[in-house]
């Protein structure tokens, strides 16, 4: 196989011809040429055979065996009356970028996973140029998917945290494509209503679900902008309610116990907030020993496993009279703790037993969300 031959399948561009080589310090240069020989505008992609002129110009390339690679090409710039004089389109690159797209992409896909300074380590780029090229990136696939906006059905609503977790930003994901749509600082109810004022009252009434958090703010902004969608709460605020309770529950128990009590309560912390199949053969022990020695514990363990079980059906009718059978058991337990978190629950009966009919949670939009973070 001939060298440009090679060298060509090695690049993996497409449409485009390698013409020569060379070595230059610690790079590997390529001179590359489109497969078409009439310039084409890079403003409206249409063929123009009047030039205005070229200068050679350099796009930064995947490294090949860890050699930087440089493509190089003398690029014309052409003329038309519709567009004025702009460089001519070419295939590895955007006309206004230095990197060409598969070196664009890469640099995105890490940016996704680590931090500014790492990626620009990795890739040898400047940390500023690192944001450019994700700008880049992201206004491309933008384009391919069109607005982001369009055809909403099942959103998800979330807030992130940055700056040392001063600071909040709100995302709203599209469940059904698993992409951030829209993004807005502040965690507040105002901040959630200008994402349903941008758009529109039309394609806001197509909303048919929102899984969302226990936030007052949000739970607002969703019934004054989509008051028929319907809510679903995330499971795993849910169950973090009463996992508070135990923790209230163990804590109290443990100010007010004895010296005999406090060693029974001892490295107990732990073995009632997992589940039961996670157990050790010590901490099923220790929780056999904990059945017999604090009632008012064991009581808020089972509170807790029973909550869990019934969120584990799938059955609505049957999860509807098992929660409302729970919600009185927690009232009458005499466990402050879940009597508060009976009450929180209760009035917002609906949005829980919603999880149950249709299985979604906020696990996949805050998995997104946390690579915008």
């Amino acid at each position: 196989m001939r060298s440009s031959s090679l060298l060509r399948t090695l690049l993996a561009l497409q449409h485009t011809r390698v013409l020569d080589l060379e070595f230059d310090k610690d790079a590997l240069v390529v001179d590359v040429s489109p497969t078409w020989k009439v310039p084409r505008c890079s403003g409206c992609g249409k063929k123009r055979k009047s030039i205005y002129d070229s200068r050679v110009r350099s796009w930064r390339h995947l490294d090949l065996a860890g050699i930087k690679t440089i493509l190089r090409y003398r690029l014309r710039r052409v003329s038309r009356k519709k567009c004025g004089v702009l460089v001519e389109k070419v295939p590895w690159a955007e006309s206004a970028s230095r990197y060409t797209f598969p070196m664009e992409g890469l640099v995105a896909y890490h940016a996704q996973k680590t931090d500014k300074t790492t990626v620009a380590t990795l890739m040898r780029i400047a940390w500023r140029t690192v944001g450019e090229i994700v700008g880049r990136f992201v206004r491309r696939e933008r384009e391919d998917i069109g607005d982001p906006l369009d055809n909403l059905r099942r959103i998800g609503v979330d807030e992130i945290s940055y700056r040392k977790h001063h600071q909040y930003i709100t995302t709203v994901v599209d469940r059904d494509r698993g992409i951030v749509v829209w993004a807005a600082k502040g965690k507040n109810a105002e901040t959630l209503k200008a994402f349903f004022e941008a758009i529109g009252p039309e394609r806001a009434a197509k909303i048919e679900a929102v899984t969302i958090d226990m936030s007052g703010a949000y739970m607002k902004a969703v019934k004054e902008s989509v008051p028929n969608a319907t809510f679903i709460f995330d499971r795993f605020h849910v169950q973090r309610l009463v996992h508070d309770a135990l923790d209230e529950v163990r804590r109290d128990e443990v100010r007010f116990a004895s010296v005999d009590e406090k060693i029974c309560l001892k490295k107990t912390r732990w073995p009632i907030q997992k589940r039961p199949w996670n157990l050790s053969e010590l901490e099923t022990a220790k929780l056999a020993d904990l059945e017999e020695q604090n009632h008012p514990i064991y009581r808020a363990y089972l509170l807790k496993e029973s909550l869990a079980a019934i969120l584990d059906g799938r059955q609505i009718n049957v999860a509807a009279r098992k929660l409302d059978e729970w919600l009185e058991w927690a009232r009458e337990s005499e466990l402050p703790a879940f009597v508060r978190v009976a009450g929180t629950i209760e009035r917002h009966r609906e949005g829980i037993l919603a999880y149950v009919r249709t299985r979604l949670n906020n696990g996949r939009v805050e998995g997104v969300a946390s690579h915008a973070q």
